[in-house]
């Protein structure tokens, strides 16, 4: 037993034959057991299936006879119940050594040491195990552990042909999935929505696993890396935002592991051994993902995830299963279910039907959050394990306010559900009304309230929010999912269309925030192609400096785009003067070139910094001279002043901002910018929440650039509020800091008639 491929062909050609037998599925099953124990040379062989969701013994070679039909655990309970619930291989020396080991008396495994067991899966459920034990401790080879799984693969065909499982069980009916559920998971988009799931790749059934012809299962895999390699082409040579296609993010990988010869050889091994292409993309993958529960390092994790994702695509072709479920088009209000997802994949559902999202990864800061918040769509992240939670059609009840899910509600859920709904909507009305509404502060101060955007799509929310501008226009969207560079002309397309849109109100465009963990397929950066802290590599202003090109390009179009009106530039992620002092150097040169070419430039150009980065604070006597506005990135600020990554999920949730060190940081860059004459504003999800904006408020800020849907709920608060006194409060506050600062602010803003949140 040289290769797997061999060793899975010898008891395929073996189980072929007694699946092709008339013998009754019990005797199929005896048989498989010994067929498998003399191939692997082991003595103990065990089939455990699920039937009313218990796994019960159902045929063994070396344990005790009188325990088939008898012993029976829940999923979970010891070894192998472990194996069914985690959809995972064990492969032990000592297996009473594993905390899951659970001695069952009855069946005589006390004598045998080491163990091995793959779960049998259907519709990507554990129906079943099979399992190997062996006297000597040992380690079961490589080979031998994939030759369980092909033939687990086989079994789980021969299990729903002899409806050896309960149908409820194979189906994923169990009673375990139908009732009512609350599921939780990180708040990623606040918001409330009930609809019907939808997964956005549409399951694929291996419904064949042993091949006929094993040449003819070769080519059909040979045409479909061909059409897959096509598409992941031409995704790359596409442009147009929200057309079709991956994340561009991950084209690069993708392109990758399309290309890969060694992840085609060992589908074409598996082919080898007997499978049909379906089951051989599909061995791999599992193989893949038995890879990725080992894998501690996040990156390589990604990109372990990005090649299931290829599978996943190369498995559709094969199976003639093609497009996502945007390409079917939701005929219901839909919640949407994904492993991840990028934006311009959120873009190509109907928003009409789109009301909600839910995500077994995601993080606070993902492009694909920032556009639904901008879209309105609520976003559940960090959800693990969708499939086993969550069926196709099932009813949800979404509140991302919570953190939660609530599946196959009952009708008194639903119309506790559909009461908190109205109520939402009633208060998204009230702040609709404020549109036209000046936020001014009870004792007669104007605060400025901006909204953030970086797409066509959000232009229209300027005039239905009434907000005072666009206070953060993200122009790295355009880039992130292009397959290539966009052109200058391209750029200024962009740049005229979003002050045409915003008329007579500013907008305030910031130069590209790309690298680190935004990285271009087009853009490459060998030396910090691994760079292990990417939130603070090469990324932003750093980048756009040293790719000068790139840089000249933007400015020359943000220039011509705003000819004749008045330009505002934020550069980010600045950490000392001198950077921003080369970045306007390039828009002075760029407006030289332009002044020779007799180009209509802008009347006037106004330069700012984002402050993200604490440094630049302490150099702020310096820099404050050469700006026109500050604008501070309270995300990143965050994460740099406690060392915390924000997109960590055991870090997400730790640090506070209404924490009296970002409140003392941020009132003290505000006092010096302010006795220096240049306005600071807030841009970021700190601003957009009351409790916090309130905060802001009270240590000076005036200007807040936030998401649309923020603007009603702020400018209510600024009106129902005297500035002054919540300025002495804060101060108070923060010269002696309370235990808790939060539940000071929440009572004090209780106390004068504001919202608690």
């Amino acid at each position: 037993m040289t290769t797997a491929a061999a060793a899975a062909r010898t008891i395929l050609t073996r189980l072929h034959e007694v699946m092709a037998s008339r013998l009754h599925a019990q005797a199929k099953l005896n048989q498989v057991v010994e067929i498998i124990g003399d191939s692997l040379d082991s003595e103990v062989c065990s089939i455990y299936l699920l039937r009313e969701g218990m796994l019960e013994l159902f045929a063994t070679r070396g344990l005790a006879q009188e325990a088939v039909h008898v012993t029976r655990m829940a999923v979970g309970e010891g070894l192998v119940g472990t194996i069914a619930e985690n959809i995972e291989t064990l492969n032990l020396a000592e297996a009473t050594a594993h905390p899951d080991f659970s001695y069952r008396p009855e069946t005589g495994e006390d004598k045998f040491h080491s163990f091995a067991g793959v779960p049998i899966v259907r519709h990507e459920r554990a129906v079943g195990v099979l399992s190997v034990q062996h006297v000597d401790p040992r380690r079961y080879e490589d080979v031998e552990i994939e030759a369980l799984q092909t033939t687990a693969m086989v079994l789980s065909e021969l299990i729903a042909n002899a409806d050896l499982v309960d149908e409820e069980d194979l189906l994923g009916n169990n009673p375990a999935l139908s009732g009512p559920e609350i599921v939780r998971g990180l708040t990623l988009v606040k918001g409330l929505a009930s609809g019907t799931a939808v997964y956005h790749q549409p399951r694929v059934t291996v419904e064949h696993v042993v091949a006929e012809d094993t040449e003819a299962e070769r080519q059909r895999v040979y045409l479909a890396f061909d059409k897959m390699r096509e598409q992941i082409d031409r995704m790359t040579n596409q442009a147009e935002f929200g057309v079709g296609g991956e994340h561009e993010e991950v084209l690069a990988t993708y392109k990758m592991f399309a290309y890969d010869e060694g992840w085609s050889r060992r589908i074409n091994e598996a082919i080898e051994s007997g499978l049909t292409a379906e089951a051989a993309i599909e061995r791999v993958q599992q193989r893949t993902r038995m890879r990725m529960r080992e894998i501690d390092d996040p990156l390589l994790a990604d990109r372990m995830h990005d090649l299931e994702d290829l599978s996943n695509r190369l498995l559709r072709i094969v199976s003639g299963q093609l497009g996502t479920a945007a390409a079917k088009g939701l005929r219901d209000d839909t919640i949407l279910l994904a492993r991840n997802l990028g934006p311009a994949e959120l873009l190509e559902y109907d928003k009409r039907r789109l009301k909600g999202v839910i995500l077994e990864e995601g993080s606070l800061t993902s492009h694909v959050v920032i556009v639904a918040r901008a879209m309105g769509v609520p976003v559940l992240g960090r959800v693990r394990g969708l499939r086993g939670l969550v069926r196709e059609g099932d009813p949800l009840l979404l509140d991302a306010d919570t953190g939660t899910v609530t599946t196959r509600p009952t009708p008194a859920l639903v119309e506790a559900f559909d009461a908190r709904f109205v109520k939402s909507k009633e208060r998204q009305a009230a702040y609709a009304k404020l549109r036209d509404v000046q936020p001014v502060s009870l004792d007669g101060s104007r605060v400025t309230v901006m909204i953030n955007a970086g797409l066509r799509d959000d232009m229209p929310m300027l005039n239905l929010t009434g907000a005072d501008g666009i206070g953060l226009f993200r122009t790295e969207f355009q880039f992130l999912v292009a397959a290539a560079m966009p052109q200058r002309e391209r750029q200024m397309k962009l740049y005229r269309d979003v002050l045409d849109a915003a008329g007579s109100k500013p907008v305030i465009f910031r130069t590209v925030d790309i690298g680190g963990d935004k990285t271009l397929p087009y853009l490459r950066d060998e030396d910090g192609e691994n760079d292990e802290n990417p939130a603070m590599g090469w990324r932003a202003l750093r980048l756009a400096l040293e790719r000068e090109g790139l840089l000249k390009a933007q400015a020359r179009a943000l220039l011509e785009a705003a000819g004749g009106r008045t330009l505002n530039v934020m550069f980010p992620l600045v950490s000392e003067p001198w950077e921003f002092d080369a970045a306007c150097e390039v828009f002075e040169n760029q407006r030289q070139f332009l002044k020779q070419q007799k180009k209509l430039l802008p009347k006037e150009i106004h330069f700012g910094v984002m402050l993200e980065v604490p440094a630049l604070a302490e150099m702020l006597d310096v820099i404050l001279p050469k700006l026109s506005f500050i604008s501070i990135g309270t995300n990143d600020l965050t994460q740099f002043l406690f060392a915390a990554d924000r997109a960590n999920p055991k870090l997400a949730e730790r640090y506070d901002w209404l924490n009296p060190s970002i409140l003392r940081f941020i009132r003290r860059v505000v006092k010096t910018a302010g006795e220096a004459g240049v306005p600071v504003g807030v841009c970021g999800e700190m601003g957009g929440r009351q409790l916090e904006a309130l905060a802001l408020l009270g240590i000076g800020i005036r200007r807040l650039s936030i998401t649309p849907a923020a603007v009603g709920p702020i400018k209510e608060l600024v009106c129902k509020t005297n500035l002054a006194e919540i300025e002495e409060a804060m101060n108070r506050w923060l010269a002696v800091p309370p235990a808790d600062l939060r539940s000071e602010v929440r009572q004090w803003a209780l106390d004068h008639g504001l919202e608690g949140d």
